[in-house]
């Protein structure tokens, strides 16, 4: 009953709200916006502007407001502000991998340069941690930051309910292990208010990966579950064909969620504003003898959503 009433309150002040402050038409309020980055660190060392273009137009084209960042721009202070800029989906296009091949945990890697005195308490803490392309370069001295899911679990802010697309090799290879890992990736992640977060159960190469996620971007803003858009792009592209890695996502409770676009929300909200609920079939939804008020709200956003604004989603979101 509780949450009943919660439900018809907040829907009345959204109703009141709307028709005595309308917008003007076709401009959302900026809470409606859907904001989405791609962390390119890989334009560093496999950079790959068609795939850059193609993303952000198929994002842009579902209703989504588009930054880039370069890889020289990924730093550890990119990575702990991360949560606070309000994105809805997050690309990853950046290196990753385990220690020495095949232990977590997985770090992600910046292109600061390491320095054994700079953020000493990150580093005393397992927060940070010197990575490298490759032994060579190592020995060579040539390292540079890398954060681990400590990190993650420290960034300023929280995501809200954001899809994460992580690019690189092993995203969710901690997953997998035989024996518990104390904090992987997806989880610091999902811990940190992810909603679902998307990536590669082994190594994985550039080329491959950038062919996935356009898929992946493709089938998500058609509005498909993450579960339909993860299984269509496997069975479009494949696994990799080197290391024979898929694409997983955690968690599998997410399974169901679906990407709405921008103009799906604005049209929902100018409805609201300018047609009455008696005009689409509904009575007082306060009322008892009609039904619960929470089965009431949610036929009428399923009629804006799948009728108005032909957009469809699963019963179970």
């Amino acid at each position: 009953m509780v949450a009943i009433l919660v439900v018809v309150i907040a829907f009345s002040i959204l109703i009141i709200y709307s028709y005595l402050k309308p917008s003007e038409p076709n401009e959302p309020p900026p809470e409606l916006e859907l904001k989405a980055a791609i962390v390119d660190h890989l334009s560093l060392t496999v950079p790959n502007q068609t795939f850059n273009q193609t993303a952000t137009n198929i994002l842009q084209e579902a209703g989504f407001t588009v930054d880039y960042y370069p890889g020289e721009e990924i730093t550890v202070e990119f990575y702990k502000n991360l949560p606070t800029h309000g994105y809805n989906l997050i690309v990853l296009r950046v290196h990753s991998g385990l220690f020495n091949g095949t232990q977590p945990p997985l770090c992600l890697f910046t292109s600061e340069h390491y320095s054994e005195t700079k953020y000493v308490l990150e580093q005393l803490t397992d927060r940070l941690t010197g990575v490298a392309y490759s032994e060579e370069e190592a020995k060579m001295g040539i390292a540079y930051f890398g954060v681990t899911p400590k990190f993650v679990q420290d960034m300023k802010g929280s995501f809200q309910n954001t899809t994460i697309i992580m690019m690189g090799c092993n995203g969710l290879t901690e997953l997998l292990y035989p024996y518990p890992v104390p904090l992987p990736m997806p989880e610091a992640f999902v811990g940190k208010g992810a909603k679902v977060y998307i990536g590669w159960d082994l190594a994985v190469s550039a080329g491959h990966t950038d062919q996935a996620t356009t898929q992946l971007l493709t089938y998500l803003t058609q509005n498909q579950t993450i579960k339909q858009a993860v299984e269509n792009t496997m069975n479009e592209v494949g696994p990799d064909p080197i290391s024979e890695s898929v694409l997983l996502y955690y968690p599998t409770e997410a399974q169901n969620h679906v990407i709405l676009n921008t103009r799906a929300i604005v049209e929902i909200d100018s409805v609201l504003r300018c047609r009455p609920l008696e005009l689409l079939g509904f009575v007082n939804l306060a009322q008892s003898e009609h039904g619960p008020a929470s089965v009431g709200v949610i036929a009428y956003v399923r009629v804006v959503v799948e009728e108005k604004a032909g957009v469809g989603f699963p019963d179970s979101e």
